[in-house]
């Protein structure tokens, strides 16, 4: 069953209806979900798929060349094109006189062991695409590759795409659309362990507990999940070792570059470098406080969730893990998960006052939100906002609760002191909490008039 995509497969069926030529460049991480987005759009269209394959030219072209004689005939014909170039004429001619989808799937293992190929593919798009009916789509996994070797204003293809996707895992509320059978506590964990990225989605049974999916993959060393945070880092980078403890210094706790090189034994502009990668991978995210953009202030944190709760907890328990002791590892883990998902529930709470803003219901029309934390001048001692975001002479500061006690009259008493800190005329209180709020703190806000309080049910609604 395929969920979600719906903005990027209408863009993608538009582009198909114009009759011209199109060329698309589809990118993101593995196990996105990019080539089942493909597989969707090209649904009873006529398609020429190709996927490149870790190898040399010869034998992409040999593939390439199979795959448009099945297209032609129908059948394998063991006879290859003597050029990349002869054999995109080829299409580029049958694409004269009908709409042909011509997909190259992990463009980067191609292009990598064909050099001219982006050249070629540049010739011959300035040739033919005003009398040409292709839509083509370049799809990749590399996003280094993607972005420097076919986006960038340098690469040949510059200037040529009519249209990019770069495909991110889904969001919370796209995710809880693959998790009918739990109760809204169960979905906010599943997202906050399995995170939005379909191909770890799919790993889950939202028949079964959160507690026996947790043991099935995370803590089970024949799970693929097991084995997915170092068989992607060996797929993407060199030194996966070195990466390796990079995010393990920053999953426990490590959030400056000077903890981070000091806790992995290298210099800062090694660590620098490693980090960078990182956050083209999308595995790590950096911050600022809102509003700044000093960089000594910076930190660095797991952007994907799976990888976080792996990282967070795998490590330690390899050890019992690899011995069969599930439940012993599972007992360990249980008392820091509501620790552990109050950073998921500020994620999903920002999620929402997003989705608050676009439906034209935020009683502030911001155009970013974030983190603040800094120091308060009069006290001397570091105060932190979970969420604020500007508009002009208005502000909306957010605190957000993922605890089972009501949220009491203190929490917000101690937000809408800290947001002395800021000067706008009007300012705006979101409470955000797992369960409720007590009585004296709904008294207070009624009071107040410009505070909203939302619990999490109400996320869902």
């Amino acid at each position: 069953m395929f969920i979600g995509r719906e903005n990027e497969l209408n863009t993608l069926n538009r582009l198909y209806a114009s009759d011209k030529f199109e060329f698309a460049v589809i990118y993101g991480r593995r196990r996105v979900g990019k080539t089942a987005l493909i597989n969707e759009f090209t649904k009873e269209k006529d398609t020429i798929f190709f996927t490149g394959i870790e190898t040399n030219a010869k034998q992409n072209l040999d593939n390439f060349s199979r795959c448009i004689m099945e297209y032609n005939t129908g059948i394998a014909v063991n006879t290859s094109f003597p050029s990349f170039q002869a054999a995109l004429e080829h299409i580029f001619e049958l694409a004269k006189t009908k709409r042909i989808v011509l997909v190259i799937d992990e463009y980067p293992y191609v292009a990598r062991a064909s050099k001219s190929l982006a050249s070629t593919l540049q010739l011959l798009i300035d040739k033919n695409k005003d009398t040409s009916k292709l839509f083509l789509i370049l799809c990749g996994s590399s996003m280094s590759y993607m972005e420097d070797h076919v986006l960038a204003y340098k690469a040949p293809l510059y200037g040529r795409r009519t249209a990019q996707f770069k495909i991110s895992p889904f969001d919370f509320f796209e995710t809880c659309r693959y998790l009918k059978n739990y109760s809204d506590e169960d979905k906010a964990l599943a997202y906050g362990i399995f995170g939005g990225t379909p191909q770890y989605l799919m790993q889950l049974n939202d028949k079964l507990s959160i507690e026996d999916n947790i043991k099935n993959t995370h803590l089970n060393p024949s799970s693929s999940i097991f084995e997915e945070p170092n068989n992607l880092l060996k797929q993407e980078v060199r030194e996966p070792a070195i990466y390796n403890a990079v995010i393990t210094a920053i999953a426990t706790g490590s959030s400056k570059m000077n903890e981070i090189s000091s806790k992995i034994g290298e210099d800062t502009s090694v660590c620098a470098t490693y980090i960078k990668n990182l956050l083209t991978l999308g595995i790590v995210k950096k911050e600022s406080p809102y509003g700044e953009k000093s960089s000594r202030k910076t930190i660095y944190s797991i952007e994907d969730n799976m990888f976080r709760f792996w990282y967070c907890f795998v490590p330690e328990n390899t050890s019992i893990i690899s011995r069969g002791a599930t439940d012993l590892a599972y007992q360990r883990i249980a008392p820091e998960l509501p620790n552990y998902m109050g950073a998921v529930f500020e994620d999903i709470c920002k999620q929402y006052l997003w989705k608050l803003l676009l439906e034209g219901k935020c009683a502030v029309n911001f155009s970013d939100i974030g983190r603040w934390w800094g120091t308060n001048p009069k006290t001397k001692t570091q105060e932190e906002i979970d969420i604020m975001g500007i508009d002009r002479d208005s502000a909306l500061f957010a605190e957000c609760k993922w605890t089972n006690a009501k949220v009491d009259i203190g929490v917000l008493e101690t937000l809408v002191e800290r947001s002395g800190l800021f000067y706008h005329k009007d300012k705006y209180y979101y409470l955000f909490a797992k369960t409720d709020f007590t009585k004296a703190c709904i008294d207070k806000a009624n009071e107040m008039g410009n505070v909203i309080l939302v619990k999490y049910a109400d996320i869902l609604k």
